[in-house]
C-alpha cells in the first residue's frame, strides 16, 4: 500500500495469545495483540486504519490476510526475522494478567521504534499507541511530538499506574490527548479521574475509565459532564481485545465525525463483537453492516446522527 497517512494509525505489538479463562478453558495460538482488535474494530466503521508493529515469522498469516482484505495497512509493519512475541492471557475472577513466554524476544523486542513510522503518517488524522513498555511508549509519544504532527493522540497503558511510577507517567500523558484506563491499570489513591487530572498537562482532554462488566465513564477534562456508557453484549466468550474494540469503534467517530457519544456506541458495538467469541474471532466474523445495524437498534439516536453526518460530508 501507499505512504499517504491512514485516518487513524495504531502503533503497538502483534502476539500469539494463549488464553486462559478463569473456568479453567483454554485456547493456544491465537492471533493476537492490541493493534489487531483495534484496526479490526475501527475498520468496521468506514475508518481506514494502519499498523506499526514488528511481526514475528509465527504470526498466523490468516489474520494478516483478514487485516489486508479490511483495507488495514500494513505499511508500517516491520518483519521480525524470527519467531515474535507470545503472552500468556490469564483471566482471573477479578483480572487479567499478560505474561510474556520466557523463551520469546522481550516485550521491547517485538514493540514498533519511531523509525517504523511511513513517511507522512504522523499526519494521520489519529494515532493510537496501543499497550507496550512505558519507556516506549514516552519515546514513540515525544518522537510525535517533536514532529509538530496535528493528530489527535491516545494512549493505553500497559505498565500499571502506581504511587511509585507516577513521576514517569507525566512526559507522555502530556503528549497526548486522550487516556484509555482500566481498573486493572490504575493503583494511585483517591479518585481516579481527580488523580489523573492532576498528573496531566493542558493536553490531555478525554479521559476513559473503563470498567469491565460495568462499562466506563468519559471524562471530557474540557469541561464537559462526565459519560457513563454500559456495558453491553449477546454473549459473552470471551474478554479478551474488548478494550482495544472499544477504542477502535470510538476513535473512529471522534476522527470522522467529532462526536463523543456516537464514538461511546461504536465502541459498545465493537467490543461486544470481541466478547463474542474467543480472542478475535469476533471481530474477524462481524461485518460492517451487522456493525451498523446492531447500533441502530441498540443506540438509534445516535446512529441517526451519524447518517446525517455522513450525509452532509
Amino acid at each position: 500500500m501507499s505512504n499517504a497517512a491512514p485516518d487513524l494509525v495504531l502503533l503497538g505489538n502483534l502476539l500469539v495469545d494463549d488464553i486462559v479463562l478463569a473456568d479453567g478453558r483454554t485456547l493456544l495460538g491465537e492471533p493476537g495483540g492490541a493493534v489487531l482488535h483495534t484496526a479490526l474494530a475501527a475498520s468496521l466503521w468506514g475508518c481506514r486504519p494502519g499498523i506499526v508493529s514488528v511481526l514475528g515469522s509465527d504470526y498466523p498469516q490468516a489474520a494478516i490476510d483478514a487485516l489486508e482484505a479490511r483495507g488495514v495497512d500494513l505499511a508500517g509493519v516491520r518483519p521480525l526475522g524470527r519467531p515474535g512475541g507470545r503472552a500468556w492471557l490469564l483471566h482471573e475472577p477479578s483480572a487479567r494478567r499478560v505474561l510474556h513466554h520466557l523463551d520469546a524476544p522481550s516485550h521491547d523486542d517485538v514493540s514498533p521504534l519511531a523509525a517504523d513510522l511511513p513517511g507522512g503518517w504522523s499526519a494521520a488524522r489519529g494515532l493510537h499507541l496501543a499497550p507496550m513498555p512505558l519507556e516506549r511508549q514516552v519515546t514513540l509519544a515525544a518522537a510525535i511530538a517533536a514532529e509538530g504532527s496535528p493528530a489527535f493522540v491516545s494512549l493505553d497503558p500497559f505498565e500499571v499506574l502506581r504511587e511509585d511510577n507516577a513521576a514517569r507517567w507525566r512526559k507522555p500523558l502530556s503528549d497526548v490527548d486522550a487516556l484509555f484506563i482500566g481498573e486493572d491499570d490504575f493503583r494511585l489513591a483517591g479518585d481516579d479521574a481527580d488523580s489523573l487530572r492532576g498528573m496531566a498537562g493542558d493536553r490531555l482532554r478525554l479521559l476513559f475509565l473503563k470498567r469491565a462488566s460495568r462499562g466506563g465513564i468519559l471524562h471530557d477534562l474540557q469541561g464537559d459532564q462526565p459519560r457513563a456508557w454500559p456495558a453491553r453484549a449477546d454473549t459473552v466468550v470471551d474478554v479478551t481485545g474488548a478494550g482495544d474494540a472499544f477504542a477502535g469503534g470510538f476513535l473512529a467517530a471522534w476522527l470522522l465525525h467529532g462526536d463523543a457519544a456516537l464514538g461511546i456506541a461504536q465502541g459498545v458495538v465493537s467490543a461486544s463483537y470481541a466478547l463474542a467469541d474467543w480472542g478475535c474471532r469476533g471481530l474477524l466474523a462481524a461485518t460492517p453492516e451487522q456493525a451498523q445495524a446492531r447500533l441502530e437498534a441498540w443506540f438509534p439516536a445516535e446512529a441517526g446522527r451519524g447518517r446525517m453526518e455522513a450525509a452532509s460530508r
